[in-house]
């Protein structure tokens, strides 16, 4: 701890700080968060699988962490780069400091980086490869290294995140629907969303087949978030092509990206990806604007789409897709997450709207066989 580290980018920058967790190397790509809050969501979310995150807030790390506000078991990202460190939390639900988390889940943290720098440079560049190692290396080796990592475009992380077997989330005392819920890297927030409405959740692994599905006898499907390039997912999306029109399919983050590839749309990757809880999202069906909580660094291309898939979300900083829903399927998802952990409560309503699918479409005769679910 306290030892002067350098993080070495692609572009041959280099920014000089001390490591306030044990451990001196890590390595992946460079993303900034804005979010002002919720670093202990950020830090257990999987979907920053093979990412250093740069925290643009400058402190972090003065409310602790507590055993409450965790969305996975583990720490996922690959290192924790902040401005200032604060190892003296001050909260009555903390239970332990962000170091002692970090280094229990083998993540690196460092600070005094001039987090602002890094983040600019980031916007002018895009999302960069980095190596963090001992100042003690030369830059040259430490670039030697770092080019001869992988890209994130054409990664498959969900692998590596998802769980391997089907489990059941904690049930509901009052059950009034039966949910398959595909791990990309589902967060545990959006399992308490779904349970809180009365859905019973099976989770499955990302490999998960369509007969499996529908063998489960489910009311509907859920696809969560999750790390890497859907690009590399495409047996994943063959699976929920399959499924169109036979159950309702909710998907959001990698999950609406799948949905996407899975009705036939392309997805490309974004500059610098959308990372924190304050991007402006409108809704082209109600004229509202939601802000939203986002982490994501690939996009649906809103030219591929087919003429029967409508965008109904899109980002008001760089009008992106964040929403797609089917004309006649009853098939929607969102880019953004509407559990929000971290982040505003605005896009809730998204999950209740999975609930109304489900009802309509099990009351449906089309949605009927021998009197269950199809």
């Amino acid at each position: 701890m306290n030892t002067e580290i350098q993080l070495v980018i692609e572009t041959g920058d280099v920014f000089v700080g001390t490591t306030f967790t044990s451990g001196d190397q890590a390595k992946g790509e460079v993303v900034f968060n804005t979010a002002m809050m919720g670093y202990q969501e950020v830090i257990t979310d999987p979907s920053y699988k093979g990412q250093m995150v740069v925290m643009t807030y400058p402190h972090i790390g003065n409310y602790g962490i507590n055993g409450e506000d965790m969305e996975s078991k583990h720490c996922y990202l690959d290192a924790l780069i902040v401005k200032e460190y604060c190892d003296t939390p001050s909260n009555w639900r903390s239970t332990q400091t962000l170091a002692s988390f970090l280094d229990e889940n083998g993540v690196l943290g460092i600070q005094g980086i001039d987090t602002r720098a890094l983040t600019r440079l980031i916007r002018e560049k895009g999302a960069l490869k980095g190596r963090i190692a001992p100042i003690t290396e030369s830059k040259e080796a430490v670039l030697a290294q770092l080019n001869a990592d992988p890209e994130m475009a054409g990664m498959n992380w969900v692998e590596a995140v998802s769980s391997q077997d089907a489990y059941a989330w904690e049930r509901p005392e009052q059950v009034n629907h039966r949910v398959a819920v595909i791990d990309c890297g589902v967060k545990h927030m959006i399992l308490r969303h779904l349970s809180n409405r009365g859905c019973e959740c099976q989770v499955f692994p990302f490999n998960v087949t369509a007969d499996d599905i529908l063998a489960a006898d489910v009311d509907g499907v859920f696809i969560s978030n999750g790390p890497g390039d859907p690009a590399t997912l495409d047996a994943l999306a063959g699976t929920i092509s399959s499924l169109v029109g036979k159950l309702p399919i909710f998907g959001i983050c990698m999950g609406h990206q799948v949905v996407g590839r899975a009705l036939g749309a392309r997805t490309y990757k974004l500059k610098f990806g959308h990372h924190g809880a304050n991007h402006p999202v409108k809704n082209l069906r109600t004229g509202k604007v939601e802000i939203t909580s986002q982490n994501h660094g690939f996009a649906i291309d809103s030219e591929s789409l087919p003429e029967d898939v409508r965008v109904t979300h899109v980002n008001l900083n760089d009008q992106t897709v964040e929403g797609i829903a089917h004309e006649q399927a009853p098939i929607f998802s969102v880019q953004y997450h509407p559990e929000s952990a971290p982040g505003p409560h605005d896009s809730a309503y998204l999950f209740d709207e999975f609930m109304g699918l489900m009802r309509e479409f099990t009351c449906s005769p089309s949605g009927m066989k021998k009197g269950k679910r199809v």
